[in-house]
């Protein structure tokens, strides 16, 4: 296998391997012919008209392969895009879903998922091409079903999505001028095999032109491929119609590249041009190695003669071509369907149909030879006929021995009954739906019967949709990989549509902001962001909206009332009517209004409101007055404190100027103290501990210039005046209890 284009002998070979692989297609096209109600051949309708027996058919195929489509229909759900991992990626992914739906509806891709369904189930094999279009008049994607007559694949494939895959084949029959249209550079040589195969190089353009003196070179190689290609020209010239056959080649090959990977997880192919990446490698962001990756390339062929080569133009790692599988043999890999299990059962139901009628209207003649002058065969037609007359001849039956006798036997018996009815219930057990759900009455006796059998059905048919729903999956994908390609760095505004409950909003892809540092960049980058598209867990289906209608219903009828108001909205979204939003709107204005009960209680809120308002006034003021009277009384008391410290330190002066006049009567003022509860120290107390002298004078203080005055110190009189204290007889020994001067004094 080389490394750049495929050359004539390559797709040579890759030619007749094809023609190698298992003889399926001809199984297939038999059992699709059962499932369009074609089960009788022409063999089998020359046998029963040589005896006479009428061709019946009871189809139990057809109606249900259509209960398996209805039931994909029913179950249909929408594609998804998530962000994969990243923070910061929702609004890239909500605003490239709104992308995606759009898509879906305009490519036609459910219709392409429901044409593929049904060979898929039927014969195993669906297939649906997702590319662009050529046309700009129409939309630049398309979702159409492939017959399986077309296409072609690697057999040696082992991935369901045919990634290891080294090729993939589809043949289309057209018309010379529209090929010729589609590839100018040949359009001589296409036109030439139009109109004569594969013997254009004997009777085309290279003789005529040679022998007016001249030819093309690309004509002249043509010719020559076209001499020794042995390929029959059966495959891709029709000499009916002059149609040619045109093969579109996908093929890939398997090259050494250098990866890089950023610190995100992504890996892409390094590319020296990219100052991103070579900044990247040079900081050590990211880290390159190399690989093994596939490269996948596109070349399209006409008969020997490749008309182009190039890399694929779509930015997936696909063929283009999405295989819904059925189910495969586990040796041969052969794909088959429900419809192989079925053909027996539907020819024993055909061939029993069509003996019950025919023992319906057969008779049986016993009779001699000469009974009739009727040859046997005008016999046998002519008794069959209720109106039928026989003349018996005279002579014949009067022997001995002679008869005529008609019988007719139209019983069947039990045995032929049961075996017919076991054929039916064998189509049944196919069905996506219970009896009672196909108009039939089933043997459930309960809602929760139904929806048991209902699983059950489902669960049978398992493997076939989960087939289905993985390769609905891959279109997605593909899908959403055209959409990011296209939309490239160009800014776009997405407008992604609310529903009845959520409002509408817009989201700005590939919008060019600028950092603080001064640097441009790009916000909502659809390139740089990791998505990954899934299905819907919910169909948006009626049939499934309705059911969530009602079960949203059941749930309501058990919420209290202020709850039943906040769900309505959301069982309103639910209804298949065109005026959702106008009715959610009507339902929260009038759930704004207040009823008459809520106005009156409202008027006694704001009466109650008014009357404490204004009691929280009036106590405002009387605040405002008890504190200025309690300063008022603070200052009195402030005042009375320092008008009492006043007379109390006047009296303290007076008391000490009395004793100090007649220390006799300190030991009277210690008992009243005493009385008062003062407490000597022992060890704590009040005792100041003023110094007492041990005799008082016995006269009069003496006054300055007086008797006693400094200049009679030296004669001592005894003061015996009661109004002042004795003047001391020795040196002071220190003061005591209430005589020292401060409380400290106290303490030794």
């Amino acid at each position: 296998m080389g490394e750049g284009e495929v050359s004539l002998h390559e797709y040579t070979e890759w030619l007749r391997e094809m023609d190698e692989e298992p003889p399926w297609r001809i199984a297939a096209d038999k059992e699709m012919d059962y499932a369009d109600g074609k089960q009788l051949d022409t063999e089998l309708l020359n046998a029963m008209k040589e005896q006479g027996i009428p061709p019946a058919i009871e189809d139990r195929i057809g109606p249900t392969l259509r209960a398996l489509t209805g039931y994909e229909q029913t179950t249909r759900t929408d594609w998804r895009v998530t962000a994969n991992g990243q923070t910061g990626s929702k609004d890239v992914a909500d605003a490239l879903n709104v992308e995606l739906n759009e898509a879906e509806r305009e490519s036609h891709a459910d219709n392409a998922c429901s044409d593929a369904f049904r060979p898929q189930a039927a014969v195993g094999f669906g297939c649906v091409g997702v590319q662009r279009v050529s046309d700009p008049t129409q939309y630049r994607y398309k979702c159409a079903v492939v017959r399986r007559s077309e296409v072609r694949w690697d057999w040696t494939a082992e991935e369901w999505d045919l990634s290891d895959a080294r090729y993939f084949k589809r043949d289309k029959w057209l018309h010379p001028e529209r090929i010729a249209r589609s590839f100018p550079q040949a359009r001589e040589l296409i036109l030439s095999c139009g109109r004569n195969g594969a013997t254009w190089w004997q009777q085309g353009y290279p003789g005529r032109l040679a022998n007016q003196g001249g030819s093309t070179t690309g004509l002249t190689n043509a010719g020559q491929d076209a001499r020794g290609w042995t390929v029959e020209e059966a495959r891709w010239f029709d000499r009916t119609n002059k149609q040619l056959c045109l093969t579109e080649l996908w093929y890939r090959r398997w090259v050494e590249v250098v990866l890089i990977e950023s610190p995100d997880g992504r890996v892409v192919e390094y590319d020296a041009g990219n100052q991103a990446h070579n900044y990247g490698l040079a900081t050590g962001m990211t880290k390159a190695f190399k690989a093994i990756v596939a490269k996948v390339r596109r070349s399209y062929w006409l008969g020997p003669h490749k008309l182009h080569d190039s890399p694929t133009p779509y930015p997936h790692s696909h063929f283009p071509y999405v295989i819904f599988w059925g189910f495969r043999e586990d040796s041969t890999r052969v794909p088959y369907g429900y419809v192989r299990g079925l053909i027996y059962q539907q020819d024993s139901l055909n061939s029993g149909t069509a003996l019950m009628r025919w023992g319906l209207s057969a008779y049986r003649v016993e009779n001699t030879k000469g009974a009739t002058q009727m040859p046997d065969a005008v016999l046998r037609r002519t008794i069959g006929r209720r109106n039928a007359h026989v003349v018996l001849d005279q002579e014949h039956m009067a022997k001995p021995g002679a008869r005529f006798e008609v019988k007719r036997d139209v019983q069947l018996t039990e045995q032929q009954h049961q075996l017919m009815n076991d054929c039916r219930a064998v189509f049944e057990q196919l069905s996506a739906a219970p009896a009672a759900f196909t108009g039939q009455r089933g043997n459930a006796t309960s809602g929760l019967q139904e929806r048991t059998q209902l699983e059950q059905a489902n669960q049978a048919l398992g493997e076939i949709m989960g087939n289905f729903r993985r390769a609905r999956t891959l279109m997605g994908e593909m899908l959403l990989a055209m959409i990011v390609q296209d939309l490239g760095a160009k800014e776009k505004t997405v407008i992604i549509e609310g529903d009845a409950v959520t409002e509408d909003r817009s989201v700005v892809l590939n919008k060019i902001e600028t950092d603080p540092a001064g640097y441009t960049y790009l916000s909502n980058d659809v390139q740089r962001t990791l998505l990954k598209v899934q299905l819907e867990d919910v169909p948006s289906t009626p049939g499934y909206r309705s059911q969530q209608l009602y079960a949203m219903q059941e749930v309501i009828k058990t919420m209290p009332p202020q709850f039943q108001q906040a769900a309505m909205p959301y069982m309103v979204a639910l209804m298949d009517t065109p005026y959702k939003r106008e009715i959610i709107e009507a339902l929260r204005a009038a759930g704004s209004q207040e009823s008459p009960e809520q106005v009156e209680k409202r008027i006694q809120q704001e009466v109650q409101a008014a009357l404490t308002k204004a009691g929280h006034d009036l106590k405002a003021r009387e605040l405002d007055i008890k504190e200025r009277l309690t300063d008022a009384q603070i200052q009195d008391t402030v005042a009375a404190a320092v008008l009492k410290g006043v007379q109390s330190a006047f009296s303290s002066m007076q008391g000490g100027a009395q004793v100090a006049a007649n220390p006799l009567i300190a030991p009277i003022a210690d008992a009243i103290m005493q009385g008062a509860g003062y407490r000597k120290p022992s060890p704590g107390g009040d005792d100041p501990d003023f110094p007492v002298p041990d005799a008082a004078p016995g006269g009069p203080v003496p006054q300055s210039g007086g008797p006693g005055a400094a200049g009679d110190i030296g004669q001592v009189r005894e003061n015996t005046s009661p109004a002042f204290p004795p003047i001391p007889q020795e040196p002071s020994r220190g003061m005591q209890g209430i005589e020292t001067t401060s409380a400290a004094d106290n303490l030794p």
